[in-house]
């Protein structure tokens, strides 16, 4: 299709499932099958290209596209008010595609490849306190079976790291409770096994009681999977990632968290309350499925007492006397 965008037609306007042009759609083809990206960054993609192909539609047509054509995209963009991190994650997905022409030999060049995203600064969610994540499991109170399910979310989320994504997709067999871990699938479906500490195990004990998620199983499961689930939503499906950030907003609320807590941020403090524990940060990382440590360490720069502590016990000339 040359350099142009002759082949990108118009798409509708975007939707949960949003129809992109032909070479998008083997594009992203190509990154679940080839690349083994997740569902989630495919669904990410597809509403990045679907908006790009829209403007593009609207604005320019079926002309060419060149390096001004995506700049303008990008101006366009920060214009509208985006922030940083979502202005760079719309153009990685426009790079990628063209990147993905150029080499399938539907492009005779790659109008984005002297683009750069624009520098997005570290954005590091602060840490709760330990008193603080205290505050909220405290929170969840009584003995139905949502209150046993809400528990086990929180618990497992803040006892042992994991994604929201994660979380929603554990299943039973997942669950190896005589060995006391649970097997999740990360990012890429990469799959590791992460312990559960005594809380999250009595939590999910609770749960998977008489009094928890039996409770809640249908008469008949309305799609495949939801009998394996490991977390149920209200309904006996599986609960999903609009479901659990309910959960973990609600009791934030009612812990007086309002606006500080997310899933991430549950993440985030595990990770760092392990480190201000003396935990080895390549153990952190195994733990929460970074395939780079220097993604990890990033979590070492938000405890400056476990950094004066380690000042004052090891330096010869830190201490008084």
């Amino acid at each position: 299709m040359g350099s142009g965008a002759a082949g990108l037609a118009p798409s509708a306007v975007p939707r949960s499932r949003a129809v992109l042009s032909l070479p998008a759609e083997e594009m992203l083809s190509w990154l679940a099958v080839e690349k083994g990206r997740s569902a989630n960054t495919l669904a990410a993609y597809r509403r990045d290209l679907a908006a790009y192909e829209a403007w593009l539609a609207a604005r320019h047509g079926t002309g060419d596209v060149d390096e001004a054509t995506v700049a303008e995209y990008v101006a366009y963009l920060r214009q509208s008010g985006l922030a940083p991190a979502s202005v760079a994650r719309a153009l990685v997905a426009v790079r990628s595609l063209y990147r993905f022409l150029a080499q399938e030999g539907s492009a005779g060049a790659d109008p984005a490849s002297g683009l750069r995203p624009p520098r997005v600064g570290e954005s590091i969610p602060k840490a709760l306190a330990e008193a603080e994540v205290a505050s909220l499991l405290a929170a969840v109170t009584g003995a139905g079976a949502l209150a046993l399910r809400d528990r086990a979310v929180l618990e497992v989320l803040y006892g042992t790291g994991v994604r929201i994504s994660e979380l929603i997709g554990l299943s039973l067999g997942d669950l190896v409770v005589e060995e006391q871990l649970a097997r999740v699938f990360g990012k890429g479906g990469k799959e590791r096994l992460v312990p559960l500490g005594r809380y999250a195990r009595e939590a999910l004990a609770a749960w998977l009681g008489p009094g928890g998620r039996p409770t809640l199983v249908p008469r008949r499961w309305a799609r495949r999977g939801d009998a394996d689930a490991v977390f149920l939503n209200n309904r006996g499906g599986r609960l999903s990632r609009q479901g659990a950030w309910g959960i973990v907003r609600h009791y934030g609320a009612l812990a007086g968290l309002d606006g500080r807590l997310s899933p991430h941020v549950l993440r985030h403090s595990c990770a760092t309350h392990m480190l201000d524990h003396g935990a080895d940060i390549r153990v952190v990382q195994e733990l929460l499925g970074h395939a780079s440590i220097s993604t990890t360490q990033v979590y070492t720069k938000v405890s400056p007492e476990r950094l004066k502590s380690a000042y004052l016990a090891s330096h010869p000339r830190a201490r008084d006397g």
